[in-house]
C-alpha cells in the first residue's frame, strides 16, 4: 500500500475508532512529570495496573528527584520487586533521578533527546512525557500500537522506530498524539496479540490479517 492509500486509511481508521476511545490520558497514576517519567520506566515489559500498585509507596518515600537520587538501592528495590526487572529498573530509576538534579536543575527536560539520554528512557517513555506533560506531539509505539499498525497495513516494520517513521509519513503531526492512543486502546480492547475479537471489530476492513 503506497503512502498516500496509507494516510486515506488512517484517515478512515480514525474517524470510526476515535470517538470509541476519547479518552486519551495513560493508564499510569501520576502527579507530575516526574512520577510519569519513572512510572513509564517501570512500566516497560510489565502491565500498568502492576505499576500503579508499586508507585504509590515509591513517591510517598520519594517524592522527587532528590529524594529518589539519595534512596537507598535496596529499599527501592523492594518497593518495585513486583515490576519486571526490578533490579535494573531500580538503578535506572535512581540514575535518572541524579541526572535530572544534576544536569537540570532538578526538573525534567522537555526535549527527546535529553530524555532519551537517561537511563531506561527509550522514545516510548520520551514521547509519552513529551505529549502528557509538555504538550508535544508525540508517535508513541508500545505493543499495542505496533501490533495494531502492522495488522492495519499501516507499516510492515516490526522495529519502533521504524513504525514510529511510517505513521509520522502518512499523518499530521499534531494528530501524531491522538493517533497513538487510539491505536493502543484499540489494541488493549479489541485487537489483542492472542484471540483479537475480530467478530466485533469496526476495522476489520482495513486488516491485513484476519
Amino acid at each position: 500500500m503506497q503512502n498516500e492509500n496509507k494516510q486515506k486509511a488512517l484517515t478512515e481508521i480514525m474517524t470510526i475508532l476515535g470517538p470509541m476511545y476519547p479518552e486519551r490520558k495513560p493508564f499510569l497514576n501520576f502527579e507530575n512529570p516526574f512520577q510519569l517519567l519513572v512510572a513509564t520506566v517501570l512500566a516497560a515489559q510489565c502491565m500498568d495496573v502492576t505499576v500503579n500498585t508499586v508507585t504509590p509507596e515509591l513517591f510517598r518515600r520519594y517524592p522527587d528527584p532528590k529524594a529518589l537520587m539519595d534512596a537507598p538501592l535496596g529499599e527501592v528495590e523492594r518497593i518495585v520487586k513486583p515490576t519486571t526487572f526490578f533490579k535494573a529498573k531500580a538503578h535506572n530509576i535512581k540514575a535518572l533521578s541524579r541526572m535530572i538534579v544534576e544536569r537540570h536543575a532538578g526538573e525534567v527536560p522537555s526535549t527527546m533527546e535529553a530524555l532519551t539520554a537517561m537511563p531506561g528512557v527509550g522514545r516510548k517513555t520520551g514521547g509519552t512525557v513529551l505529549s502528557v506533560c509538555f504538550g508535544e506531539p508525540a508517535i508513541i509505539v508500545d505493543t499495542h500500537f505496533s501490533r495494531v499498525s502492522r495488522r492495519l497495513g499501516l507499516t510492515g516494520s516490526d522495529k519502533p522506530e521504524q513504525i514510529e517513521k511510517d505513521i509520522a509519513a502518512i499523518s499530521k503531526r499534531d494528530e501524531w498524539t491522538d493517533v497513538s492512543a487510539v491505536l493502543n486502546r484499540f489494541g488493549r480492547a479489541v485487537c489483542h496479540a492472542r484471540k483479537p475479537e475480530c467478530e466485533i471489530c469496526r476495522v476489520k476492513d482495513f486488516c491485513t490479517n484476519p
